[in-house]
Protein backbone atom coordinates (compact mmCIF):
# COMPACT_ATOMS: atom_id res chain seq x y z
CA UNK A 1 0.00 0.00 0.00
CA UNK A 2 1.11 3.23 -1.23
CA UNK A 3 2.47 5.50 2.19
CA UNK A 4 -0.15 8.45 2.37
CA UNK A 5 1.61 11.84 3.26
CA UNK A 6 -0.09 14.56 1.66
CA UNK A 7 -1.24 16.25 -1.71
CA UNK A 8 1.89 16.88 -4.28
CA UNK A 9 1.69 19.78 -6.86
CA UNK A 10 -0.73 19.63 -9.31
CA UNK A 11 1.66 20.34 -12.35
CA UNK A 12 -0.93 19.41 -15.39
CA UNK A 13 1.80 20.09 -17.88
CA UNK A 14 1.15 18.91 -21.78
CA UNK A 15 4.65 17.62 -22.41
CA UNK A 16 6.09 16.55 -25.60
CA UNK A 17 6.82 13.19 -26.29
CA UNK A 18 6.47 10.04 -27.87
CA UNK A 19 2.92 9.03 -28.57
CA UNK A 20 2.10 5.54 -26.57
CA UNK A 21 -0.19 3.38 -28.58
CA UNK A 22 -2.01 -0.24 -28.96
CA UNK A 23 0.29 -2.73 -30.31
CA UNK A 24 -2.48 -3.66 -31.84
CA UNK A 25 -2.79 -0.48 -34.12
CA UNK A 26 -1.91 -2.71 -37.54
CA UNK A 27 -2.63 0.23 -39.52
CA UNK A 28 -0.31 2.72 -38.33
CA UNK A 29 3.35 2.75 -40.22
CA UNK A 30 6.95 2.26 -38.36
CA UNK A 31 7.46 3.09 -34.69
CA UNK A 32 3.56 4.22 -34.63
CA UNK A 33 2.84 0.24 -34.62
CA UNK A 34 4.59 -0.43 -31.37
CA UNK A 35 3.99 0.28 -27.99
CA UNK A 36 6.43 3.49 -27.86
CA UNK A 37 6.55 7.40 -27.90
CA UNK A 38 6.56 9.65 -30.71
CA UNK A 39 7.05 13.10 -30.22
CA UNK A 40 3.43 13.86 -28.45
CA UNK A 41 1.55 14.48 -25.29
CA UNK A 42 1.53 11.24 -23.29
CA UNK A 43 -2.51 9.88 -23.80
CA UNK A 44 -3.63 9.31 -20.36
CA UNK A 45 -6.27 6.60 -21.44
CA UNK A 46 -3.21 4.48 -22.83
CA UNK A 47 -0.90 4.60 -20.52
CA UNK A 48 -3.95 3.96 -17.72
CA UNK A 49 -4.57 0.45 -19.43
CA UNK A 50 -0.64 -0.34 -19.40
CA UNK A 51 -1.01 0.47 -15.49
CA UNK A 52 -4.03 -1.70 -14.87
CA UNK A 53 -2.36 -4.55 -16.62
CA UNK A 54 1.36 -3.95 -15.32
CA UNK A 55 2.53 -4.44 -18.99
CA UNK A 56 5.83 -4.74 -18.88
CA UNK A 57 6.80 -3.82 -21.71
CA UNK A 58 6.03 -0.34 -21.19
CA UNK A 59 8.27 0.07 -18.19
CA UNK A 60 10.84 2.69 -18.51
CA UNK A 61 8.26 4.86 -20.98
CA UNK A 62 6.31 6.54 -18.77
CA UNK A 63 6.07 6.91 -14.66
CA UNK A 64 3.04 7.75 -12.82
CA UNK A 65 2.29 9.86 -10.65
CA UNK A 66 -0.03 9.12 -6.99
CA UNK A 67 -1.16 12.84 -6.37
CA UNK A 68 -3.00 11.61 -3.35
CA UNK A 69 0.36 10.39 -2.21
CA UNK A 70 2.89 12.50 -3.40
CA UNK A 71 4.60 8.78 -4.88
CA UNK A 72 5.80 8.35 -8.45
CA UNK A 73 5.82 4.62 -9.99
CA UNK A 74 6.78 2.36 -12.64
CA UNK A 75 4.02 1.21 -14.77
CA UNK A 76 4.60 -2.51 -12.75
CA UNK A 77 3.96 -1.07 -9.72
CA UNK A 78 2.39 -4.27 -7.43
CA UNK A 79 0.54 -1.86 -5.10
CA UNK A 80 -3.06 -1.28 -5.91
CA UNK A 81 -3.45 1.48 -9.06
CA UNK A 82 -5.31 4.50 -7.94
CA UNK A 83 -7.97 6.21 -9.86
CA UNK A 84 -7.72 7.67 -13.35
CA UNK A 85 -8.46 10.81 -12.01
CA UNK A 86 -5.67 10.68 -8.90
CA UNK A 87 -2.51 10.62 -11.54
CA UNK A 88 -0.32 12.28 -13.50
CA UNK A 89 1.79 10.70 -16.23
CA UNK A 90 5.54 11.70 -16.83
CA UNK A 91 8.20 10.95 -19.59
CA UNK A 92 10.89 10.38 -16.96
CA UNK A 93 11.77 9.89 -13.47
CA UNK A 94 13.86 13.49 -13.23
CA UNK A 95 9.98 14.96 -14.63
CA UNK A 96 8.11 13.41 -11.88
CA UNK A 97 10.51 14.38 -9.35
CA UNK A 98 10.82 18.04 -10.45
CA UNK A 99 7.24 17.81 -10.07
CA UNK A 100 7.25 17.03 -6.45
CA UNK A 101 6.98 13.82 -6.48
CA UNK A 102 9.27 11.18 -4.63
CA UNK A 103 10.38 7.51 -5.89
CA UNK A 104 8.12 4.60 -5.09
CA UNK A 105 9.66 1.88 -2.05
CA UNK A 106 8.10 -0.37 -3.80
CA UNK A 107 8.49 -0.64 -7.49
CA UNK A 108 11.54 0.80 -7.00
CA UNK A 109 12.16 3.31 -9.77
CA UNK A 110 15.78 3.52 -9.73
CA UNK A 111 15.70 -0.24 -11.49
CA UNK A 112 13.42 0.89 -14.49
CA UNK A 113 15.20 0.50 -18.01
CA UNK A 114 16.84 3.51 -19.38
CA UNK A 115 14.77 3.18 -22.83
CA UNK A 116 16.61 5.87 -25.57
CA UNK A 117 13.43 6.27 -27.17
CA UNK A 118 13.79 9.69 -27.98
CA UNK A 119 17.05 8.88 -29.84
CA UNK A 120 15.49 8.42 -33.33
CA UNK A 121 14.13 12.33 -32.99
CA UNK A 122 16.35 14.13 -30.67
CA UNK A 123 19.53 12.63 -30.52
CA UNK A 124 20.95 15.54 -28.97
CA UNK A 125 19.18 14.65 -25.85
CA UNK A 126 20.61 11.26 -25.76
CA UNK A 127 23.70 12.37 -26.51
CA UNK A 128 23.37 15.04 -23.51
CA UNK A 129 21.90 11.87 -21.11
CA UNK A 130 25.36 10.40 -21.88
CA UNK A 131 27.77 13.22 -21.11
CA UNK A 132 24.96 13.31 -18.37
CA UNK A 133 25.74 10.05 -16.52
CA UNK A 134 29.41 10.56 -17.64
CA UNK A 135 29.29 13.47 -14.69
CA UNK A 136 28.87 16.68 -17.00
CA UNK A 137 26.76 18.17 -14.63
CA UNK A 138 28.57 16.70 -11.16
CA UNK A 139 31.11 18.45 -9.25
CA UNK A 140 32.23 22.48 -8.87
CA UNK A 141 33.00 23.75 -12.41
CA UNK A 142 30.02 21.63 -13.92
CA UNK A 143 27.14 23.49 -15.81
CA UNK A 144 24.77 23.63 -18.16
CA UNK A 145 26.52 26.59 -20.44
CA UNK A 146 29.63 23.56 -20.66
CA UNK A 147 26.94 20.46 -21.65
CA UNK A 148 25.55 22.50 -24.22
CA UNK A 149 28.67 23.66 -25.41
CA UNK A 150 30.15 20.14 -25.77
CA UNK A 151 26.77 18.93 -27.57
CA UNK A 152 27.52 21.92 -30.02
CA UNK A 153 24.03 23.83 -29.25
CA UNK A 154 23.08 26.63 -27.15
CA UNK A 155 21.86 26.74 -23.79
CA UNK A 156 18.58 27.61 -24.31
CA UNK A 157 18.09 25.06 -27.03
CA UNK A 158 19.29 22.58 -24.76
CA UNK A 159 16.89 23.86 -22.02
CA UNK A 160 14.28 23.65 -24.72
CA UNK A 161 14.80 19.31 -25.76
CA UNK A 162 15.10 18.76 -21.99
CA UNK A 163 11.75 20.38 -21.45
CA UNK A 164 10.19 19.10 -24.78
CA UNK A 165 11.22 15.03 -24.79
CA UNK A 166 11.77 14.45 -20.74
CA UNK A 167 9.79 16.88 -18.78
CA UNK A 168 12.81 18.08 -16.70
CA UNK A 169 15.60 20.63 -17.21
CA UNK A 170 19.55 18.75 -17.44
CA UNK A 171 19.56 20.22 -13.25
CA UNK A 172 16.69 17.99 -12.74
CA UNK A 173 17.87 15.02 -14.87
CA UNK A 174 21.16 15.02 -12.98
CA UNK A 175 19.75 15.84 -9.67
CA UNK A 176 17.30 12.57 -10.45
CA UNK A 177 20.10 9.89 -11.38
CA UNK A 178 22.31 10.91 -8.50
CA UNK A 179 19.26 10.28 -6.02
CA UNK A 180 18.38 7.04 -7.99
CA UNK A 181 21.59 5.73 -7.66
CA UNK A 182 22.31 6.34 -3.83
CA UNK A 183 19.14 4.86 -3.54
CA UNK A 184 19.82 1.55 -5.45
CA UNK A 185 23.30 1.49 -3.64
CA UNK A 186 21.43 1.77 -0.85
CA UNK A 187 18.58 -0.74 -1.05
CA UNK A 188 20.91 -3.23 -2.79
CA UNK A 189 24.42 -3.00 -1.32
CA UNK A 190 25.96 -2.63 2.25
CA UNK A 191 27.73 0.30 1.17
CA UNK A 192 28.30 2.65 4.11
CA UNK A 193 26.61 5.86 3.96
CA UNK A 194 29.36 7.81 2.96
CA UNK A 195 30.62 5.76 0.62
CA UNK A 196 27.24 5.79 -1.17
CA UNK A 197 27.17 9.29 -1.03
CA UNK A 198 30.42 10.14 -3.57
CA UNK A 199 29.77 7.41 -5.66
CA UNK A 200 26.08 8.90 -6.37
CA UNK A 201 27.52 12.05 -7.38
CA UNK A 202 26.97 13.67 -4.00
CA UNK A 203 29.49 16.76 -3.88
CA UNK A 204 29.22 15.74 0.52
CA UNK A 205 27.27 13.54 3.03
CA UNK A 206 25.63 16.78 4.37
CA UNK A 207 24.35 17.43 1.05
CA UNK A 208 23.33 13.92 0.37
CA UNK A 209 21.93 13.73 3.90
CA UNK A 210 19.71 16.94 3.35
CA UNK A 211 18.34 15.75 -0.11
CA UNK A 212 16.91 12.68 1.35
CA UNK A 213 15.08 14.30 4.04
CA UNK A 214 13.68 17.00 1.92
CA UNK A 215 12.80 14.30 -0.48
CA UNK A 216 11.79 11.08 1.79
CA UNK A 217 11.50 13.45 5.29
CA UNK A 218 14.06 11.08 6.78
CA UNK A 219 17.34 10.12 7.19
CA UNK A 220 18.94 8.00 4.03
CA UNK A 221 20.45 5.38 6.47
CA UNK A 222 16.36 4.62 7.36
CA UNK A 223 15.93 3.24 3.35
CA UNK A 224 18.07 0.53 4.36
CA UNK A 225 15.49 -1.98 5.81
CA UNK A 226 16.75 -4.55 8.00
CA UNK A 227 20.26 -3.75 6.34
CA UNK A 228 21.44 -4.79 2.88
CA UNK A 229 23.15 -8.28 2.90
CA UNK A 230 26.79 -7.94 2.29
CA UNK A 231 27.44 -10.15 -1.47
CA UNK A 232 29.84 -12.63 -0.91
CA UNK A 233 32.50 -10.40 -2.97
CA UNK A 234 32.46 -6.97 -4.75
CA UNK A 235 29.07 -4.86 -5.44
CA UNK A 236 26.40 -6.54 -6.97
CA UNK A 237 23.37 -4.62 -8.83
CA UNK A 238 20.88 -4.93 -10.97
CA UNK A 239 20.36 -3.30 -14.03
CA UNK A 240 16.98 -3.18 -16.25
CA UNK A 241 16.46 -3.42 -19.98
CA UNK A 242 13.08 -2.81 -21.74
CA UNK A 243 12.37 -6.49 -23.24
CA UNK A 244 12.48 -8.81 -25.68
CA UNK A 245 16.29 -8.93 -25.37
CA UNK A 246 18.28 -11.60 -26.69
CA UNK A 247 20.81 -12.19 -24.63
CA UNK A 248 22.42 -15.19 -26.16
CA UNK A 249 23.06 -13.72 -28.88
CA UNK A 250 24.91 -10.76 -27.49
CA UNK A 251 27.10 -12.71 -24.80
CA UNK A 252 27.73 -15.33 -27.91
CA UNK A 253 29.28 -12.43 -29.53
CA UNK A 254 31.09 -11.05 -26.90
CA UNK A 255 32.73 -14.07 -26.01
CA UNK A 256 33.88 -14.71 -29.76
CA UNK A 257 36.15 -12.12 -29.50
CA UNK A 258 37.13 -12.42 -26.07
CA UNK A 259 40.99 -12.15 -25.08
CA UNK A 260 42.30 -14.82 -23.15
CA UNK A 261 43.24 -13.58 -19.81
CA UNK A 262 41.04 -10.47 -19.87
CA UNK A 263 37.47 -11.75 -20.99
CA UNK A 264 35.56 -14.78 -20.58
CA UNK A 265 32.33 -16.26 -21.07
CA UNK A 266 31.18 -19.56 -19.81
CA UNK A 267 27.39 -20.56 -17.75
CA UNK A 268 25.89 -17.91 -19.82
CA UNK A 269 27.88 -15.36 -17.38
CA UNK A 270 30.09 -12.75 -19.08
CA UNK A 271 33.31 -11.87 -16.85
CA UNK A 272 36.30 -9.09 -17.65
CA UNK A 273 39.17 -7.55 -15.90
CA UNK A 274 38.28 -3.66 -15.36
CA UNK A 275 40.56 -0.56 -15.44
CA UNK A 276 38.98 3.16 -14.29
CA UNK A 277 40.13 6.04 -13.06
CA UNK A 278 43.51 4.01 -12.41
CA UNK A 279 41.84 1.69 -10.29
CA UNK A 280 41.48 -2.09 -11.07
CA UNK A 281 39.04 -4.78 -10.75
CA UNK A 282 36.50 -7.29 -11.98
CA UNK A 283 33.41 -7.23 -13.14
CA UNK A 284 30.63 -10.02 -13.74
CA UNK A 285 27.03 -9.51 -15.20
CA UNK A 286 24.19 -12.33 -15.72
CA UNK A 287 20.73 -12.45 -16.60
CA UNK A 288 18.71 -11.81 -13.34
CA UNK A 289 16.44 -15.10 -13.47
CA UNK A 290 12.34 -14.53 -13.69
CA UNK A 291 13.26 -10.20 -14.22
CA UNK A 292 13.94 -8.16 -17.39
CA UNK A 293 17.30 -6.83 -15.61
CA UNK A 294 20.46 -7.71 -15.50
CA UNK A 295 22.72 -8.79 -12.73
CA UNK A 296 26.63 -7.17 -12.28
CA UNK A 297 28.77 -7.83 -9.33
CA UNK A 298 31.65 -4.87 -9.18
CA UNK A 299 34.91 -5.67 -7.21
CA UNK A 300 36.42 -2.14 -7.68
CA UNK A 301 38.16 -0.18 -4.52
CA UNK A 302 37.26 3.36 -5.58
CA UNK A 303 33.55 3.79 -5.28
CA UNK A 304 33.52 7.08 -7.06
CA UNK A 305 34.17 5.37 -10.07
CA UNK A 306 30.78 3.57 -9.86
CA UNK A 307 28.55 5.62 -12.24
CA UNK A 308 30.90 5.40 -14.82
CA UNK A 309 31.22 1.50 -14.68
CA UNK A 310 27.62 1.73 -14.42
CA UNK A 311 27.33 3.86 -17.94
CA UNK A 312 29.69 1.51 -19.64
CA UNK A 313 28.19 -1.96 -18.41
CA UNK A 314 24.63 -0.34 -20.42
CA UNK A 315 26.68 0.79 -23.19
CA UNK A 316 28.40 -2.55 -23.38
CA UNK A 317 25.03 -4.52 -22.72
CA UNK A 318 22.85 -2.09 -25.09
CA UNK A 319 20.76 -1.43 -21.70
CA UNK A 320 19.23 1.50 -23.46
CA UNK A 321 17.55 -0.08 -26.91
CA UNK A 322 14.27 0.08 -27.19
CA UNK A 323 13.55 -2.69 -29.46
CA UNK A 324 10.05 -2.50 -29.94
CA UNK A 325 10.45 0.85 -31.83
CA UNK A 326 13.74 -0.13 -33.87
CA UNK A 327 12.32 -3.56 -34.87
CA UNK A 328 8.93 -1.81 -35.76
CA UNK A 329 10.75 0.38 -38.17
CA UNK A 330 13.21 -2.07 -39.80
CA UNK A 331 10.30 -5.00 -40.49
CA UNK A 332 8.99 -2.19 -43.07
CA UNK A 333 11.61 -3.51 -45.33
CA UNK A 334 10.40 -6.95 -47.01
CA UNK A 335 14.11 -8.33 -46.43
CA UNK A 336 14.91 -7.17 -43.21
CA UNK A 337 11.14 -8.71 -41.98
CA UNK A 338 11.65 -12.16 -41.99
CA UNK A 339 15.01 -11.96 -40.14
CA UNK A 340 13.84 -9.28 -37.25
CA UNK A 341 10.73 -12.11 -36.84
CA UNK A 342 13.35 -14.52 -36.28
CA UNK A 343 15.47 -12.55 -33.63
CA UNK A 344 13.04 -10.20 -31.53
CA UNK A 345 15.30 -8.48 -29.43
CA UNK A 346 18.56 -8.48 -31.03
CA UNK A 347 20.92 -5.69 -29.76
CA UNK A 348 24.26 -4.34 -30.63
CA UNK A 349 27.32 -5.42 -28.69
CA UNK A 350 28.93 -2.53 -27.49
CA UNK A 351 32.73 -2.14 -26.11
CA UNK A 352 34.17 -1.04 -22.44
CA UNK A 353 36.42 1.67 -23.68
CA UNK A 354 36.96 2.91 -26.83
CA UNK A 355 40.98 2.96 -27.07
CA UNK A 356 40.64 -0.85 -26.28
CA UNK A 357 38.69 -1.53 -29.47
CA UNK A 358 40.31 0.66 -31.66
CA UNK A 359 43.40 -1.89 -30.44
CA UNK A 360 41.36 -5.04 -30.94
CA UNK A 361 40.92 -3.51 -34.55
CA UNK A 362 43.97 -2.75 -35.63
CA UNK A 363 46.09 -5.26 -33.86
CA UNK A 364 43.95 -8.39 -35.17
CA UNK A 365 44.47 -11.93 -33.57
CA UNK A 366 47.72 -10.28 -32.32
CA UNK A 367 45.89 -8.74 -29.73
CA UNK A 368 46.13 -11.92 -27.05
CA UNK A 369 49.82 -11.63 -27.18
CA UNK A 370 50.05 -7.80 -27.17
CA UNK A 371 47.72 -8.04 -23.90
CA UNK A 372 50.23 -10.96 -22.57
CA UNK A 373 53.38 -9.05 -23.27
CA UNK A 374 52.17 -5.10 -22.11
CA UNK A 375 48.77 -5.87 -20.41
CA UNK A 376 49.20 -5.13 -16.21
CA UNK A 377 48.64 -8.32 -13.66
CA UNK A 378 45.85 -8.16 -11.52
CA UNK A 379 46.38 -10.77 -9.04
CA UNK A 380 43.57 -13.04 -6.82
CA UNK A 381 41.48 -13.10 -9.88
CA UNK A 382 41.94 -16.87 -11.30
CA UNK A 383 41.50 -16.48 -15.03
CA UNK A 384 41.23 -12.92 -15.33
CA UNK A 385 44.42 -11.75 -14.77
CA UNK A 386 45.19 -8.99 -17.12
CA UNK A 387 44.62 -5.74 -17.50
CA UNK A 388 43.97 -4.30 -20.96
CA UNK A 389 46.66 -1.82 -21.82
CA UNK A 390 45.62 2.04 -21.37
CA UNK A 391 47.04 4.30 -24.16
CA UNK A 392 50.10 5.86 -21.73
CA UNK A 393 51.16 2.32 -21.53
CA UNK A 394 50.84 1.11 -24.96
CA UNK A 395 52.61 4.40 -26.19
CA UNK A 396 56.24 3.00 -25.18
CA UNK A 397 55.58 -0.81 -24.90
CA UNK A 398 58.19 -3.18 -26.74
CA UNK A 399 55.28 -4.29 -29.57
CA UNK A 400 58.61 -6.52 -32.45
CA UNK A 401 57.86 -9.30 -30.69
CA UNK A 402 54.00 -9.79 -30.35
CA UNK A 403 53.71 -10.82 -34.16
CA UNK A 404 52.67 -7.40 -35.78
CA UNK A 405 54.46 -6.02 -38.57
CA UNK A 406 57.01 -3.24 -37.81
CA UNK A 407 54.39 -1.29 -39.97
CA UNK A 408 51.12 -1.95 -37.72
CA UNK A 409 53.43 -1.67 -34.75
CA UNK A 410 54.30 2.06 -35.10
CA UNK A 411 50.72 2.88 -35.94
CA UNK A 412 49.30 1.60 -32.41
CA UNK A 413 52.37 3.08 -31.04
CA UNK A 414 51.25 6.39 -32.46
CA UNK A 415 47.77 5.78 -32.68
CA UNK A 416 48.29 5.70 -27.95
CA UNK A 417 50.53 8.39 -28.25
CA UNK A 418 47.92 10.70 -30.01
CA UNK A 419 44.94 9.33 -27.72
CA UNK A 420 47.46 10.28 -24.71
CA UNK A 421 47.57 14.04 -26.24
CA UNK A 422 44.04 14.18 -26.74
CA UNK A 423 41.49 12.36 -25.48
CA UNK A 424 39.14 14.31 -26.28
CA UNK A 425 39.48 12.33 -29.38
CA UNK A 426 37.42 9.15 -27.84
CA UNK A 427 35.26 11.27 -26.40
CA UNK A 428 31.18 11.15 -27.06
CA UNK A 429 30.63 14.40 -27.53
CA UNK A 430 28.88 15.71 -30.67
CA UNK A 431 26.91 14.23 -33.48
CA UNK A 432 27.80 11.27 -35.07
CA UNK A 433 29.26 13.15 -38.00
CA UNK A 434 31.46 15.00 -35.35
CA UNK A 435 32.64 11.73 -34.27
CA UNK A 436 32.83 9.85 -37.15
CA UNK A 437 35.79 13.22 -38.12
CA UNK A 438 37.63 12.68 -34.50
CA UNK A 439 37.90 9.20 -35.20
CA UNK A 440 38.95 9.90 -38.82
CA UNK A 441 42.14 11.71 -37.68
CA UNK A 442 43.50 9.09 -35.36
CA UNK A 443 46.27 6.92 -36.90
CA UNK A 444 44.95 3.53 -38.80
CA UNK A 445 41.23 4.18 -38.16
CA UNK A 446 39.54 4.96 -41.91
CA UNK A 447 35.93 5.13 -42.65
CA UNK A 448 34.67 1.32 -42.01
CA UNK A 449 36.54 1.50 -38.74
CA UNK A 450 34.82 5.29 -37.71
CA UNK A 451 31.76 3.92 -37.84
CA UNK A 452 32.89 0.19 -36.05
CA UNK A 453 34.22 2.80 -32.81
CA UNK A 454 31.19 4.66 -33.21
CA UNK A 455 28.59 1.84 -33.36
CA UNK A 456 29.87 -0.19 -30.38
CA UNK A 457 32.14 2.49 -28.41
CA UNK A 458 29.78 5.34 -28.27
CA UNK A 459 26.62 3.45 -28.87
CA UNK A 460 25.55 5.26 -32.17
CA UNK A 461 22.15 3.39 -33.69
CA UNK A 462 23.16 5.16 -37.40
CA UNK A 463 26.78 4.02 -37.89
CA UNK A 464 27.05 1.72 -40.49
CA UNK A 465 30.49 0.35 -40.54
CA UNK A 466 29.22 -1.90 -44.15
CA UNK A 467 31.64 -1.55 -47.70
CA UNK A 468 28.89 -3.02 -49.84
CA UNK A 469 27.48 -0.62 -52.08
CA UNK A 470 24.58 -2.65 -52.20
CA UNK A 471 23.56 -2.36 -48.64
CA UNK A 472 24.64 0.81 -48.35
CA UNK A 473 22.08 2.06 -50.60
CA UNK A 474 19.17 -0.20 -49.11
CA UNK A 475 20.19 1.22 -45.78
CA UNK A 476 18.75 4.66 -46.55
CA UNK A 477 15.73 3.33 -45.40
CA UNK A 478 16.73 2.02 -42.38
CA UNK A 479 17.93 5.17 -40.72
CA UNK A 480 18.51 6.20 -37.65
CA UNK A 481 18.46 2.53 -37.33
CA UNK A 482 21.13 1.42 -39.85
CA UNK A 483 23.94 -0.37 -37.01
CA UNK A 484 20.56 -2.62 -35.61
CA UNK A 485 19.96 -3.46 -39.45
CA UNK A 486 23.25 -4.61 -39.59
CA UNK A 487 23.46 -6.95 -36.73
CA UNK A 488 20.32 -8.67 -37.99
CA UNK A 489 22.05 -9.05 -41.07
CA UNK A 490 24.42 -10.30 -39.86
CA UNK A 491 22.92 -13.00 -38.04
CA UNK A 492 21.88 -13.82 -41.09
CA UNK A 493 22.88 -16.70 -43.77
CA UNK A 494 24.55 -15.63 -46.42
CA UNK A 495 22.56 -15.69 -49.31
CA UNK A 496 19.73 -13.97 -46.88
CA UNK A 497 21.53 -11.20 -46.43
CA UNK A 498 21.59 -9.60 -49.79
CA UNK A 499 18.60 -11.20 -50.95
Amino acid sequence: MLEKTGTAPDCRRKIRQDRLVSTSDNGQRGESRAATMHAMSLDPAVCYRALRTRDARFDGRFFTAVKTTGIYCRPICPARCPKLENLEFHPSAASAQAAGFRPCLRCRPECSPEIGAWRGTARTVSRGLALIAEGALDGAGASIESLASRLGIGERQLRRLFEQHLGASPISVAQTRRVLLAKQLIHETPMRMVDVAFAAGFGSLRRFNDTFRKLYGRAPSSLRRGGAAAAARGITLTLGFAPPYDWHALVESLGAEAIPGVESVSGGAYRRTIAVDGSHGTLEVAPLAGKNALRARIELAEVRALPAIIRRVRGLFDLGCDTAAIESQLAEDPSLAPLVARRPGLRVPGAWDPFELAVRRLAGPAVVRLVAAGGESLAGAGELRLVFPGPERLASAELSRVGLSKERAGTLRALARAVVEHPESLSADGDLDAKLARLRQLPGIDELGAHALAMRAFGEPDAFPCADPVLRARGERWRPWRAYALQHLGEAPAREAVA
